[in-house]
């Protein structure tokens, strides 16, 4: 009786977030985020650390996001994103990618969302050492979509190896838990807490960004009291968003809206169609 009531339970809430992901997909085709959430270059000429997540292809989307880092150090007139690619290991035999160019592209036709804003001086001071992380990060030569490592598995060592980047990845991150046993025990994503997980199959963290978070299966469920939010799988966050620039300058203006006609929004279209040959031709 106990085991039908779960599986009567687990049912339920899956139906629920595909309805949820299917509904946000209906209403991605009405707002077009790709291209609009980084500063334009030409008008915004100070340093930039952003965090994106975007739903991932096929029937993974309705649980789990795909996310990457993109930045430019200060008058760079170019950005570059770091990310992990499953596909391209078997191609290239590591699975990191950098590139440059629009750090806000779609992800298979996905819209990007906004997790973390950084610029100004802050982002030029942590640009150094997010590069470092980059190169240090040790599983370029290792990929596995479950329980990890995977694109949020690189996304979340980069948060832990600098902690002021304040990084708080969302619940459908799956694979940010991911930890080896020998490591096990350590800091939380954020830097701001603490974090128990047994190869992100099982674990806990406690932390002023994350709030308390649980995982089990690779599946996450936080509570934020701070920001009065919670954060379930599939769904995501529920509450208050806390993305948003942080440190910018006052003398340096955000980049302006996008429109449709406009040449930057051309631009957009064209690295998007160039994103997509590149992923056709992997």
């Amino acid at each position: 009786m106990i085991l039908k009531r779960s599986f009567k339970l687990v049912s339920l809430y899956l139906f629920g977030a595909i309805c949820s992901v299917l509904l946000s997909s209906c209403a991605s085709t009405h707002t077009k985020t790709a291209g609009t959430l980084a500063p334009d270059t030409q008008t915004y000429s100070d340093a930039v650390v952003q965090v994106y997540g975007a739903r991932t292809k096929g029937t993974k989307k309705v649980l789990a996001v795909h996310t990457w880092i993109s930045m430019k150090a200060d008058g760079e007139a170019e950005y570059t994103s770091y990310e992990i690619i499953g596909w391209r290991l078997r191609r290239t035999g590591t699975a990191l990618v950098e590139r440059r160019g629009n750090p806000d592209r779609d992800w298979w036709g996905h819209q990007p969302e906004l997790i973390l804003d950084i610029r100004g001086k802050e982002a030029q001071r942590l640009i150094p050492q997010i590069k470092q992380a980059v190169a240090n990060y040790p599983h370029k030569n290792n990929y596995h979509a479950w329980p990890g490592p995977n694109s949020n598995t690189f996304t979340a060592y980069i948060g832990r190896q600098v902690p002021d980047m304040g990084l708080d990845l969302p619940s459908t991150a799956i694979g940010k838990d991911y930890r080896e046993i020998s490591e096990s025990v350590g800091f939380s994503a954020s830097g701001s807490g603490v974090q128990a997980s047994l190869w992100g199959l099982l674990g806990i963290a406690v932390g002023t960004e994350e709030g308390l978070e649980f995982n089990l299966l690779g599946l996450n469920f936080e509570l934020d009291l701070l920001d009065l939010a919670i954060e379930l799988p599939g769904f995501g966050r529920i509450g208050p968003s806390d993305a948003g620039p942080t440190n910018p300058e006052p003398s340096s203006p955000y980049s302006e809206q996008i429109t449709a006609d406009s040449p930057q929004r051309s631009e957009a279209h064209a690295a998007e169609k160039a994103n997509i040959a590149d992923r056709k031709e992997d």
